[in-house]
């Protein structure tokens, strides 16, 4: 069975200058919900990975993260969807450590853990760090340009070379084409 990789904030639901603290903040972008049931419905295995500095910098703390990803979880499912497990880093930038996108200590998490083969993976974000990550770790980068994917793309033109798409639906019909 196929692995794809998704980040959270900015792929799966709206980014925030000012961090997701709260399940009422988290908001899914129209149609991302969706595309990973349809990923699933294709037999992919589904798995996140994503920066969560705000736990490090005081925002919220472990348990409101966990609640945040319940409303997630339980949204998906609504819709036929499920995310096999949800890999975060709960470090400040300052900590520099080996978890924190753009290195890709979580993408070698999965790749231990479920045996992914990083090279045939997809990975699907919004900004520089996770195209970083992916290509450090030997994954498939894409990019969908909501919100910071824009934003990366003029400050970043390199990753102009990377497909990129409106959104994760159209990120995912791309990859269901292959």
């Amino acid at each position: 069975m196929p692995y794809i990789i998704l980040d959270r904030d900015g792929v799966i639901n709206y980014d925030s200058d000012v961090y997701i603290k709260s399940p009422a903040e988290w908001l899914p972008i129209p149609g991302s919900l969706e595309a990973i049931a349809e990923l699933n419905r294709h037999g992919f295995k589904v798995l996140i990975a994503t920066n969560q500095s705000g736990v490090a910098r005081g925002y919220y703390d472990l348990a409101m993260l966990d609640l945040i990803h319940e409303k997630m979880m339980g949204e998906l499912a609504a819709v036929g969807g499920y995310v096999e497990e949800i890999f975060f880093c709960p470090h400040h930038p300052d900590e520099h450590c080996a978890c924190r996108k753009p290195k890709p200590g979580m993408l070698y998490q999965i790749q231990k853990k479920y045996s992914v083969v990083l090279a045939d993976t997809f990975f699907i974000g919004d900004s520089y760090v996770d195209v970083e990550a992916a290509r450090t770790a030997g994954c498939k980068p894409l990019l969908v340009l909501t919100q910071k994917g824009k934003v990366s793309v003029e400050k970043y033109p390199d990753l102009l070379t990377i497909p990129s798409f409106p959104h994760l639906a159209a990120a995912v019909d791309y990859v269901l084409s292959r």
